[in-house]
């Protein structure tokens, strides 16, 4: 039986001209990796892309959100009608005594004169309506109250229980850090790397020019500007630990519907900087999950030596990757007890060190079966047995 079960997703993916996650200055983010320029993703850029995308098959009143906001969105909770969760209260008291239930968080006022949490906080929106619950129909006694007394019969309350139980599955995912109240902190069952093209890239510039559609005196420019880009063949790696995402959630059932969903956002998703301008918007060439039992494994060392092609990158870059599985493998004896792929590119290599390529469905389903397994039994079964 395995205590850890770890999904690794390998993602190659081309991007066409474009300045997806861009930085400070405007240019395309970059990193110096085996001693050349390379593309770069930042890890937060697409964890906020994969979240955006999997929120889409989520109910509005399940999801998460991160915010300074949440003593507003609370006051807003203590304003509906009870019919609707809520507890009928004028919008001042509803404000007050949303200040009072959130103080230990460390409200803090902002320049707008709106209550502010002092961090963004991640948490679900349904865990504001276990904070509305806590009151048990209170809430109009409790603003009768002396701030004072207010202040005490809140202090009762388990708040912080309320915020540190029954996380949605993106916080269940992502987690959430809280440095001044510990209690809160959830461990991220995700990790993202910083996607990085398996090539050396070069910035270019666009020039471009916009017309005053109201001044037909002068058929010059109204403005112009340049924005960068570059155009690269990226690696994509993030790893889930279904473990982790089992605590986080308790439910095995949950967990295995979450886990699926979570490497179909992940694949699909794509940070949207000046998608306007570029609509870089592709889909992989090839996904590949491995699952182990012992330690994930980024195979981004598959590209420290860059590739090299002027017939297309994303064939070459697949080999490598085939290889690197391969060689990490006989070298560490670092095997997965599972593979499977789903790839658009035709070679036997790839066959032979991922396995037939599936359609991303079928890769999906055989994912949700082994997860499935391994709730279940604690162990999964080995590729090939």
């Amino acid at each position: 039986m395995s205590a850890t079960l770890f999904v690794e997703a390998h993602i190659l993916q081309s991007l066409p001209p474009s300045n997806a996650n861009r930085d400070d200055s405007g240019t395309p983010k970059q990193a110096l990796y085996g001693g050349a320029r390379r593309a770069r993703v930042s890890s937060q850029s697409w964890k906020r892309a994969t979240r955006t995308e999997f929120a889409k098959a989520i109910e509005p009143a399940d999801r998460a959100t991160r915010t300074k906001r949440i003593a507003a969105l609370l006051a807003e909770r203590l304003t509906r009608p009870a019919a609707q969760g809520g507890t009928g209260l004028e919008s001042a008291q509803a404000d007050r005594l949303a200040a009072a239930l959130l103080e230990p968080l460390g409200i803090t006022k902002s320049s707008k004169k709106e209550e502010q949490s002092a961090y963004l906080l991640f948490f679900g929106k349904r865990q504001l309506d276990a904070i509305v619950k806590l009151l048990n129909g209170r809430a109009a006694a409790l603003c009768a109250l002396s701030d004072t007394a207010l202040k005490d019969e809140v202090a009762k309350l388990p708040v912080i229980a309320a915020l540190s139980a029954g996380h949605p599955a993106e916080v269940a995912l992502f987690g959430r850090m809280v440095a001044d109240l510990p209690a809160l902190n959830v461990d991220a069952a995700v990790q993202v790397a910083h996607a990085l093209s398996t090539h050396a890239v070069r910035t270019e510039f666009d020039y471009y020019t916009a017309v005053d559609d109201e001044n037909t005196d002068d058929h010059g420019a109204g403005m112009i500007g340049t924005v960068e880009f570059n155009s690269s063949t990226l690696y994509r790696y993030a790893v889930l630990g279904v473990h982790q995402l089992r605590d986080n959630l308790s439910s095995a059932k949950d967990t295995q519907e979450t886990a699926i969903r979570f490497v179909d956002a992940f694949t699909r998703s794509m940070p949207t900087g000046h998608q306007n301008s570029f609509a870089h918007r592709t889909l992989p060439h090839l996904v590949l999950l491995t699952l182990r039992t012992d330690q994930p494994v980024n195979l981004v060392s598959a590209y420290e030596e860059p590739v090299v092609g002027v017939t297309g990158l994303a064939t070459e870059s697949a080999m490598r990757l085939a290889g690197e599985l391969t060689s990490v493998a006989a070298t560490w004896g670092a095997e997965p007890v599972n593979t499977l792929a789903a790839y658009n590119l035709g070679a036997d290599k790839l066959t032979e060190a991922f396995g037939p390529s599936l359609s991303f469905p079928q890769l999906l389903d055989s994912l949700s079966e082994l997860v499935g397994q391994w709730l279940a039994e604690g162990q999964i079964t080995k590729a090939g047995a």
